[in-house]
């Protein structure tokens, strides 16, 4: 599966493992930065860059990796077609695919172990959308989504 992470300076060393972890397993990984361990930077490019591409690349998902994982669930949610979901454990991670389709998963370093996004991730991308009840729901959300840009 084609898979673009991306992280600002406080997810970095979370996401260089995450990185190497989905390479191993296979998957085709694009690091969309931030690049420079140590040196501040700003969340809000690299959820986009990672939004804009899971957006526009037919089955990919996307994983983001900041302090709180807060931030960039906004900014990455302002993309149309981007549902970036934060995650804390596995049964949120599942839900996220199952009900709502996410494909952007989020994540807080601070508040969780590398064991446990390890873990969570693979669950994750193997995790189908349910439908049924649930695409109605999304498809209210795209409504919203259309009726923004519309007005814009």
């Amino acid at each position: 599966m084609k898979i673009f992470v991306g992280a600002d300076h406080r997810g970095y060393a979370l996401k260089k493992r995450v990185v190497a972890h989905l390479q191993k397993t296979g998957h085709l990984v694009t690091d969309v930065g931030t690049h420079r361990p140590g040196v501040s930077c700003d969340y809000p490019q690299f959820a986009y860059r990672v939004a804009q591409q899971v957006t526009r690349t037919p089955g990919a998902r996307g994983i983001l990796i900041c302090m709180s994982g807060i931030g960039h669930s906004i900014a990455a949610n302002k993309v149309p077609g981007a549902y970036a979901a934060l995650c804390y454990n596995k049964r949120a991670a599942v839900l996220s695919r199952e009900h709502n389709n996410a494909n952007i998963l989020v994540v807080g370093a601070r508040f969780i172990k590398q064991k446990d996004i390890l873990e969570m991730i693979p669950v994750w991308l193997k995790t189908p959308f349910a439908g049924g009840r649930h695409a109605r729901r999304v498809g209210q959300i795209k409504r919203i989504e259309a009726r923004v840009r519309r007005s814009q």
